[in-house]
């Protein structure tokens, strides 16, 4: 297949990319690949809203500049922090023409949120089901445009770069050229490849990489992977952002049922095993301190009195407030035998964003020419040490305009791309056992929420590094001798980018932001990013 838009992912950063380029260039062809449904995404389960300034009178964006750098610790890139704060209020209006419906007050404005770290009202959101409402008003968006192509159950394997084409391609190579990708076609069970003029990684999250997560089951870190295999820059991977409040449900591994922060907004207050409201002793902020340090507070409660969790008090907000602003939460809780007007909602921290990933410029641009990448898998600068609540689809929205108007600028440049090899699969066979995968999946995850979770020690992060080098080598192995399949991929790709996520955090000699090691508990003077 031969296109001229390719895009991997069809969250909020990939479908805004198609939409775009698919509308400025109706004769031009936009593929999009998905490795299961078109709407299976992060995107689909962001509750909270899009954080932006739409209330002039009380809000600006100062204040938003502001709140932001103050959550990233250090690190955020103060003209990105413009750029998307700034730029992000015409493309939420973008949004909305497209038909995405946020919530609204009778007078016909909308109704503002306030989360964690935020000094005002300013998150839009739809119910608590904001990003699904977004995906729907996108994906029927999409359809409107026969130039649009979704290829669906289509699993990406690698990047095509000179190395294919046999040179030797180093983190030192000027000029690295992406060609398309080689993909594996889950309907047909082979490996076909797919020539793009422009590829746009837009594969969202790794939460699935911990044992506890709010990621759904897709979200294992391939873009990030094969950006790094195909030598690009990728940085700051040790800030992994654990949501303080995922619904505690014994003996559920993977993902976690989110409770989102807009909760707590609305007046929600933590408590621990004996009643107390415990944020206060932790942070003026109480409980909308920003994410990092609630993470960090229930981590230590949940130590002190050994329990499994803490509470979430909602039973003072008023059922039919709380009915009408979390009606998902409210089902969800009732289903467990939760009645959040008599009983506390049990909780806990679970890996939840990556604040890290593929390096970017302010356009998006990543290390390799003519690829480019948005939305989670991407660090653009905006984030820093710590997401501020609802800023990710903001970023998604902004960046993907971004990186398209760059590319279409890029691609009448362009030179002719040359001829591509298929994939070599000789001498493989099928996998006898299926259990040499799955075994490894569960190491994985077991090893990164035992050692590099929310508090660590060089001890756990030396101990979690001999760890995935042994699943490294019997995974490279495995993938070497046998014929290709979404779980050998995918778990090649959660160990590499477990292994990023480990090496950044044992260069990070200071603790900052999402990054807490208690052998390095002060920050340096040194502010700087992790670039590998």
């Amino acid at each position: 297949m031969q296109t001229d838009y390719l895009v991997i992912g069809s969250g909020i950063a990939g479908l805004t990319f198609a939409l775009k380029a698919a509308r400025k260039y109706p004769d031009r062809k936009v593929t999009v690949i998905t490795k299961t449904s078109a709407d299976e995404t992060n995107t689909k389960y962001a509750q909270g809203g899009i954080a932006g300034v739409t209330d002039f009178e009380r809000d600006s964006f100062e204040k938003h500049i502001e709140d932001t750098l103050i959550s990233g610790d250090g690190l955020c890139n103060k003209n990105v922090v413009e750029v998307v704060v700034k730029e992000g209020v015409n493309r939420i209006h973008e949004m909305i023409e497209w038909g995405t419906q946020f919530d609204k007050e009778a007078d016909g404005d909308f109704k503002l949120g306030k989360e964690g770290g935020h000094s005002e009202f300013r998150i839009l959101h739809h119910k608590d089901v904001t990003g699904k409402e977004i995906e729907r008003a996108l994906l029927a968006a999409v359809a409107e445009h026969s130039n649009i192509e979704i290829v669906k159950h289509c699993f990406v394997v690698d990047l095509i770069t000179q190395h294919h084409l046999g040179y030797l391609v180093t983190k030192a190579t000027p000029d690295i050229e992406c060609y398309g990708v080689y993909v594996l076609n889950l309907r047909t069970n082979q490996i076909e490849k797919i020539i793009a003029g422009t590829t746009l990684l837009a594969t969202g999250g790794n939460g699935q990489v911990y044992r506890s997560t709010t990621n759904p089951n897709i979200a294992t870190g391939d873009g990030v992977a094969m950006v790094y295999r195909a030598k690009g820059r990728i940085e700051n991977m040790e800030f992994i952002q654990f949501h303080p409040t995922a619904l505690y449900e014994p003996g559920v591994r993977g993902q976690s049922f989110l409770i989102t922060e807009a909760v707590r907004g609305d007046g929600g207050i933590l408590r621990n095993n004996k009643g107390e409201a415990f944020m206060e002793r932790y942070d003026e902020r109480k409980d909308l301190a920003p994410r990092d340090i609630v993470a960090r507070a229930i981590d230590s409660e949940m130590k002190i009195t050994g329990t499994e969790h803490v509470y979430l008090d909602v039973r003072h907000i008023p059922l039919s407030k709380f009915i009408e602003h979390f009606p998902n939460i409210y089902e969800k809780c009732r289903s467990i035998g939760t009645d959040v007007t008599k009983d506390m909602i049990p909780v806990v921290p679970a890996a939840h964003y990556s604040c890290g990933g593929i390096k970017t410029n302010d356009w998006g641009r990543t290390s390799i020419r003519n690829l480019y990448a948005a939305g989670e898998c991407a660090s653009t600068g905006l984030h820093g040490a710590n997401r501020l609540a609802s800023n990710s689809l903001l970023e998604a929205m902004v960046f993907a305009h971004r990186a398209f108007l760059d590319s279409t600028a890029q691609q009448t440049n362009g030179k002719p791309i040359p001829p591509i090899p298929d994939w070599n699969a000789q001498g493989t066979t099928d996998p006898k056992e299926m259990i040499l995968i799955t075994q490894s999946l569960k190491e994985v995850q077991q090893v990164m929420s035992d050692y590099v979770g929310i508090v660590r020690t060089n001890v756990r992060l030396e101990r979690a590094l001999r760890r995935l080098d042994l699943l490294w080598e019997e995974t490279e192995l495995l993938y070497q001798a046998t014929t290709l399949s979404p779980q050998l991929c995918e778990l090649r790709n959660m160990i590499t980018v477990s292994y990023l996520i480990v090496k950044c955090a044992q260069f990070r000699k200071e603790s900052r932001g999402l990054h807490y090691n208690t052998d390095y508990p002060a920050k340096s003077r040194l502010v700087q990013n992790i670039v590998l």
